[in-house]
């Protein structure tokens, strides 16, 4: 009797069960899903729009321009000596690509719901392609400020990075790392409690006042000395202030800070790792 022919396949689905499992060699597998969400991302967002991909440098000018004239000269905030538009450009790109992250994260589930209820892929694709579509829009910005530093220095305004500005790769890391765990976590609460949704949609704007994006760290401790350490123990604050640090010279930068908020991310990003992979089994169920 002739033996049976072993069987291969191409892919075998097994449930997984490592809550801490990222299942990376599975998104490997799926990376052209991963770009091609990253481009429908890009496309759909600026498709039939008079200005397209110019609105990446459209909204951080503005911006900038309105904190300049309501924080800057209005309420009289002080830059520690960094001009203005520099200054607070450099807190908005940071700011913005965390912001981003979060917000449009937190709801993957449900916008993606009808998807994901009918073909199999690994389920993390869709929060990491809106982290690797975001990043191209911070890339562009973070050119803007690039740009915005040369035009001071020919202005005759002497700003040299220094070697701080090399861990610039890791402030990226921890910033989407951020925006990631957070958003994981809160869109696998949002299958069930539709309330966060909400909450998020404007408490994300208000989040920015807790950070040092429209001002320096020092003139927070120097008013306010006994609330400031909510703003210097906010993750992005650290982010922020490296930033700004390394390209300009200025900011409230030290190893333990830096540490400290790399060490938060860590653990923000692993508990929305679990959570998320407990949510994505039954998902379908709730949303």
């Amino acid at each position: 009797m002739s033996q049976p022919a072993e069987e291969h396949w191409d892919i075998e689905i097994s449930p997984k069960n490592n809550l801490f499992s990222l299942a990376l060699k599975d998104v490997w597998h799926y990376r052209d899903l991963l770009i091609l969400l990253v481009r429908r991302d890009f496309v759909a967002f600026y498709k039939q729009t008079i200005l397209g991909p110019i609105w990446f440098f459209v909204q951080p000018i503005i911006t900038i321009m309105m904190y300049t004239l309501v924080f800057g000269n209005l309420a009289g905030i002080p830059t520690d000596g960094i001009p203005k538009p520099l200054f607070y450009l450099a807190g908005t790109i940071i700011w913005n690509y965390f912001a981003d992250c979060l917000t449009k994260t937190s709801t993957v589930f449900k916008d993606n719901a009808s998807m994901l209820g009918k073909v199999y892929f690994p389920r993390l694709i869709m929060p990491l392609s809106i982290v690797l579509s975001n990043l191209i829009r911070f890339a562009v910005q973070f050119l803007l400020f690039l740009f915005l530093l040369l035009f001071f220095d020919l202005k005759g305004l002497s700003i040299i990075p220094n070697a701080v500005a090399l861990l610039f790769p890791v402030l990226v890391i921890l910033v989407a790392a951020q925006g990631l765990g957070l958003g994981m976590i809160i869109s696998s609460v949002t299958t069930k409690y539709r309330d966060l949704a909400f909450v998020v949609a404007f408490g994300v704007p208000l989040m920015m006042y807790a950070t040092t994006v429209i001002y320096p760290l020092s003139a927070a401790e120097l008013k306010y000395p006994e609330y400031s350490w909510l703003i210097r123990y906010n993750p992005i604050t650290a982010v922020i202030e490296t930033f700004r640090y390394g390209f300009l010279g200025k900011g409230d930068f030290s190893w333990k800070i830096i540490s400290y908020s790399f060490l938060s991310t860590v653990i923000i990003f692993l508990t929305g790792t679990v959570i998320f992979n407990r949510v994505e089994k039954n998902f379908v169920d709730t949303v």
